[in-house]
């Protein structure tokens, strides 16, 4: 896979196919070449770890994650929240291609912000997916109602020439020759996706497959500035794209590195 960071940048983990950073979204994107990239899939903080509590596995658990999900002054956190969100969409718009496309996962706690974001950093919205969870965690409070959906926005750049690519064909053909709609009812993840080790807000396969099946083409550039667990690197190997995950947490590109190597070696067997 050819570098595509126009200056020195050390990999945390690279094949033919793959490369892993390490380090600060921001610092990296930057580094990045212009119009470099294809598609982005991005699952940002979603700043909702507030000292609350939820249900897990059974069991009543903090809703906290870890630094990254907080926001330190709370006294001017929508305003904050609302930079951090136009600023990275900001710098992959920058990298991604012309007729390149971007998902964006998100709550309530995020996604009106990143919709506004998208907007005024010159993006345009495809698409509003409803991802519907048939198990979500149950409402401990019992003061709401339970929350089971999660939105994924699609979104390419505001201009006229820009012809993305959508598997239209592909999205009628899996779902019985009726067109696919934008509501997509499945599971959480897997414990058999967590085998290597868990990460708080860990995407299912089958969501991140359909999202690149529908927007990828083999060879393409996938991109996903908050990496994670990795489901969107393994999901790009698989859809024969190339993949570049950076995050800021080594324990989850070391996670992400044992489900790639794994992958590779699956795809090399069969």
């Amino acid at each position: 896979m050819e570098n595509l960071f126009e200056t020195d940048v050390e990999f945390f983990y690279q094949t033919e196919n793959a490369q892993l950073l390490l380090g600060d979204t921001f610092e990296l994107l930057q580094k990045l070449r212009p119009e470099s990239v294809d598609v982005i899939f991005a699952d940002p903080p979603y700043f909702l770890s507030n000292n609350g509590i939820t249900c897990r596995s059974g069991k009543m658990v903090s809703v906290n994650k870890a630094a990254w999900d907080m926001v330190d002054d709370k006294e001017h956190m929508l305003a904050n929240k609302h930079q951090f969100n136009r600023r990275w969409i900001n710098l992959c718009k920058k990298v991604l291609k012309p007729n390149g496309t971007i998902w964006i996962s998100g709550t309530f706690h995020n996604i009106f912000s990143i919709g506004m974001a998208l907007e005024e950093e010159g993006f345009r919205i495809i698409n509003n997916i409803t991802w519907q969870k048939t198990n979500p965690p149950p409402n401990l409070a019992c003061r709401c109602f339970t929350h089971s959906t999660e939105t994924i926005i699609w979104a390419c750049k505001d201009d006229k020439k820009t012809k993305y690519f959508f598997n239209y064909a592909l999205m009628k053909e899996i779902n019985g020759g009726k067109q696919m709609k934008d509501v997509w009812t499945g599971s959480l993840t897997k414990p058999s996706e967590k085998k290597f080790g868990k990460h708080p807000t860990q995407k299912p396969e089958y969501l991140l497959e359909r999202i690149l099946r529908a927007s990828t083409q083999a060879g393409y550039i996938v991109l996903d500035p908050f990496c994670g667990s990795g489901t969107t690197g393994v999901e790009a190997l698989r859809n024969g794209c190339n993949f570049i995950g950076i995050d800021n947490v080594e324990a989850y590109l070391e996670l992400t590195q044992k489900r790639l190597d794994k992958e590779l070696e699956s795809l090399f067997l069969y």
